[in-house]
């Protein structure tokens, strides 16, 4: 404690500011601005909260883990500042709630930002019963202080980053060292002994991390923060690059950056194939699909370089994905805070079909947090490994053992428009038995992926309900093994797409385009001729049994506005009667007058009687 005080002071005094002088908000900013969130959150904590200073303040806890003072200040940045908050902060607040474990309401505010409904508890039941593997985890050290992570292999011994180091100054983002590499060995319940920091040719006085080996252990790379700050916009920032290193006499030489780094932004995360012709990466340059990305780059046999090539978007979302691992048979592992999880980064597995990633799959709750787990690693002989969290407040290193999920018989595949062939997120999907009892139902993510544990010699049916969509069913039936995975795309159709007289207009909702329906003079019951047209409407309806509609009634302009209120409401309501009385639920039908409020032709009181009459009409929108 007295060496953060005693830093933040040097601090104070390097900006020209008193111990005697209250640091202004200007102060606290610019701190934020260069990332001293430690300090920075010390100062805002000490003034007058505002949209800023709350915003802020939630970032720096959010930044460091701290995630009950992040749900309190983002908590009270939206209850006083909703309207004007930036979607970002949807997003951070999510998981900082999903951080403390408060789901119901960290689903609310993911649902807001993604614009369909989130059920997180949902989702980790159903990995329970999908996910190829179980987890036995344990802390690799005796406390859990000491800023561990990014384990890799070395021969007989480990590698990792960590802020061990007494001699580096503090970093001001975290108030903690830099960081730097250190060598251990394992003893039989997999503690780190006989830590070792590497020499100083390999640890500077900035950040070093992530290191990996060639199989033989002469070739490394390894992650090196920026001696220099450079401004990109209006930011000045310290790239990560990638670094090679030579194990020569006993000692790493030929340190060499990597031609595809830069200073304009960071390259990280290294990860050398177990053949050591692909090095896998993790960058936020320029041309990709969010934050951080996932790439993979040629290593030839002269030691030069290929282009990167983004993984593509099955893998990378808007957001991080992050130290990626790949096995001998394909398989990729990997750390995202963008795919659906139980908050902060979590570990997925995918692996390659005829050139494809297929969609990644969350470890589940054996192995992921609510916070950040990242750094996954693993030996495949012994189906033992390591990854690293900061669960418990600080990054740390796990062990793990991993055993089949004996509960994994499952069905999966996605939900797509069957025309436009789009993906269709916020889907509902139901999984039948054979009996049409509902056996599983979830709400589909941004992939429009769908995944459900079923039983051997089985009988299923997989059904997809979408507004404004026809529902749309697929049978299935699995085998005496059970685990076989059934991939089905449920492929629906819009009603707009399906039906001549729905369609989509300008205003974005979709219609049930009729004849219009004529009422006479100052009355609203149903003539003959307006029953035929409505017979359509009703027959469309026994078609689709999900269909929900609402019926809004309009008028001209020739009397009062309370009257003409009063008229389509009426008319609206007469015409639901009928309906009702053809044999269709009345709790699928809405009725609103609109009055005059609402013309087609905006002709006010020069209207002539075609014009009138084209503004006299009852629509139906369809909202279900």
């Amino acid at each position: 404690m007295a060496r953060r005080i005693l830093y933040l002071f040097l601090i104070l005094a390097s900006m020209g500011v008193t111990a005697q002088k209250k640091p202004s908000v200007k102060f606290a900013n610019k701190l934020f601005a260069n990332k001293g969130y430690v300090q920075a959150a010390s100062v805002y904590e000490t003034l007058k909260p505002n949209r800023v200073i709350l915003s802020n303040l939630g970032d720096c806890y959010y930044y460091n883990a701290q995630m009950d003072a992040a749900v309190k200040n983002y908590g009270q940045l939206f209850f006083q500042y909703k309207d004007s908050v930036k979607p970002e902060y949807y997003f951070r607040y999510a998981h900082a709630l999903k951080g403390i474990k408060d789901y119901e309401k960290a689903d609310k505010i993911m649902g807001e930002y993604l614009k369909y409904p989130v059920d997180t508890q949902k989702f980790i039941d159903n990995l329970n019963t999908i996910v190829p593997y179980d987890y036995e985890v344990q802390l690799m050290t005796k406390t859990n202080n000491t800023g561990d992570f990014g384990m890799a292999y070395r021969g007989d011994k480990v590698v990792f980053a960590s802020l061990r180091s007494t001699e580096q100054p503090l970093f001001s983002w975290n108030d903690k060292p830099y960081l730097d590499l250190f060598e251990a060995t394992l003893n039989a319940q997999n503690q780190l002994e006989n830590i070792q920091p590497f020499p100083k040719s390999i640890n500077t006085k900035t950040h070093e991390s992530n290191a990996v080996f060639s199989t033989d252990g002469k070739i490394m790379y390894f992650s090196r923060t920026n001696s220099k700050r450079v401004k990109v916009g209006d930011e000045k920032f310290a790239s990560v690059k990638l670094f090679r290193a030579e194990w020569v006499d006993n000692d790493w030489k030929n340190i060499t950056e990597l031609p595809f780094c830069s200073d304009t932004f960071s390259t990280q995360h290294p990860y050398l194939s177990p053949d050591g012709t692909q090095l896998y990466f993790s960058s936020d340059r320029p041309g990709g699909k969010g934050s951080f990305d996932l790439y993979v780059v040629e290593v030839r046999p002269d030691g030069t370089f290929g282009e990167p090539q983004n993984l593509g978007d099955v893998i990378n979302t808007e957001h991080l994905e992050q130290f990626p691992f790949i096995t001998a048979d394909g398989t990729l592992y990997f750390a995202s805070n963008g795919h659906e999880g139980m908050g902060g980064l979590d570990l997925f597995m995918t692996k390659k079909y005829q050139d494809n990633f297929a969609k990644p799959l969350n470890l589940g709750q054996t192995i992921n947090s609510g916070l950040d787990d990242f750094g996954f690693v693993l030996n495949e002989k012994t189906q033992e490994g390591f990854f690293s969290s900061n669960r418990k407040g600080y990054d740390n290193l796990y062990s793990f053992k991993r055993k089949d999920n004996e509960r994994r018989y499952l069905v999966e595949g996605d939900v797509r428009d069957k025309v436009t062939k789009q993906l269709l997120p916020g889907t509902q999907v139901s999984l039948y038995d054979e009996n049409d009892v509902l056996v599983g139902q979830m709400v589909v993510g941004s992939n429009a992926d769908y995944f459900f544990n079923t039983k051997p010699n089985k009988t299923y049916r997989l059904e997809a309900i979408r507004d404004l969509y026809i529902p749309h069913s697929e049978q299935f039936s699995t085998n005496d093994e059970g685990k076989a995975r059934y991939s089905i795309e449920l492929e629906v159709e819009s009603y707009d797409d399906a039906e001549d007289i729905v369609v989509t207009k300008n205003d974005g909702y979709v219609y049930i385009e009729l004849e219009n329906i004529y009422f006479d003079l100052n009355k609203w019951n149903i003539k003959p001729e307006a029953a035929k047209i409505l017979d359509v409407l009703v027959g469309l309806l026994k078609k689709y049994p999900r269909m929900e509609i609402q019926i809004g009634a309009h008028t001209d302009s020739r009397a009062s506005e309370t009257y003409n209120l009063m008229l389509s409401n009426n008319r609206a309501s007469s015409t639901l009667e009928y309906i009702v009385n053809q044999g269709i639920d009345r709790s699928r039908l809405r009725h609103k007058g609109f009055g005059e409020s609402t013309p087609l032709v905006n002709c006010g009181d020069k209207c002539t009687e075609a014009e009138h009459s084209i503004n006299r009409r009852c629509e139906f929108r369809i909202f279900k």
